[in-house]
Parts: structure tokens; sequence; C-alpha cells
């Protein structure tokens, strides 16, 4: 941004903040954490269902989760108990703390969003092979939310069948990653 218009969109308290010591902090966080042919079944306990917005678009289908950065850490924060009292401290409990810690640099009014990108276009394609009806047919986040509820009530058998769909449907996916 030139410099001549600089004042006019950040506030004088943030420009001194980042000239201090805020230009570091926000180095280190990334704003966008991406992966690769997967959605980690942890990212979608940050969302309520009916916060997802699914469809199709000239360039084909999409899915995308918005929420409050408050609800998602209140999520997380239930999530990572529900899973630390089921499981103990260990890589599942250790990851959702970690999704907590990166959500925490946020204030509570931003915006989180969870978008499927190209990978909507691949889920679509993989529902529509086993004979569903696309895109609307995936039940990712009820899968997640499933197995939480399992583990809450000490049902393993019913935290398990939600992890286990969610997991396949996604190798399912990344089995498009060899095909490449």
């Amino acid at each position: 941004m030139p410099s001549s218009v600089y004042s006019f969109f950040i506030p004088k308290e943030v420009d001194s903040f980042l000239s201090e010591q805020g230009s570091e902090i926000l180095e280190k966080v990334p704003h966008i954490i991406t992966e690769r042919w997967i959605i980690p079944p942890r990212w979608f306990a940050l969302f309520d269902p009916k916060e997802r917005m699914v469809g199709y678009e000239p360039s084909g289908a999409f899915t995308l989760f918005r929420t409050q950065i408050s609800s998602a850490k209140k999520r997380c924060l239930k999530t990572h108990a529900i899973v630390k009292r089921a499981f103990g401290e260990g890589s599942v409990e250790g990851d959702i703390s970690q999704l907590f810690a990166w959500l925490n640099v946020f204030d509570d009014n931003s915006l989180l969003e969870l978008d499927y990108g190209g990978l909507a276009g691949y889920l679509d394609s993989a529902i529509r092979s086993s004979g569903g009806d696309g895109i609307y047919q995936d039940s990712s986040i009820e899968d997640v939310l499933q197995s939480i509820s399992g583990l809450a009530k000490g049902d393993g058998a019913l935290a398990g069948e939600g992890y286990g769909k969610v997991v396949a449907r996604w190798r399912q996916i990344a089995t498009f990653e060899q095909a490449q």
C-alpha cells in the first residue's frame, strides 16, 4: 500500500502497535491454514451444520462453512474437553489444543471460514459415483459431531461410526491425488 494513503486505512493505534511489536506477531501467525486433498476432521468440530453453504456454480460444486470466531472457540474448547476426557493427553488432544491456540489469536468478532475449494468437485464426483445425489449429501460435519457426541456419552461404537464415515469419505477424495 502506498505510504501516502496508508493512514486512511490503518487506525493510528494499529499502526503504532504494528510499528512497535505487532508486525513480529503477525508474521508468526498464519491467517489461512490449508491442507491438500483432505479436510482434517477436527476442523468440522468448529462449525454447526446450519452454517454450511453448499451448491453448484458455473465452475462446479462448492461447500463453505462460516461462523463467528467466538462460536468456534467455544466449540473447540468443548471438543477438547470431551476428547481429553475420552483419550487423555496425546496427539488428537494436542491437535485440538493447537487449533484452539490458533483461534485464540483472532478477535472474537472475526469470522472463521472453512472452504472446500476444489475438493468440493471431487467430493461431488465421489458421492455421485457411489449412487448419491452429489455434494448435498456430504455429511462430514454431522459425522464428526456424531463422533464427538459418542465420546461425550462414553459410547465408543457411536463415536467410531461417525469418525469412520468421515475418514472413509475423505480417504476416497485423497485417492484422486494419486490418480493425478
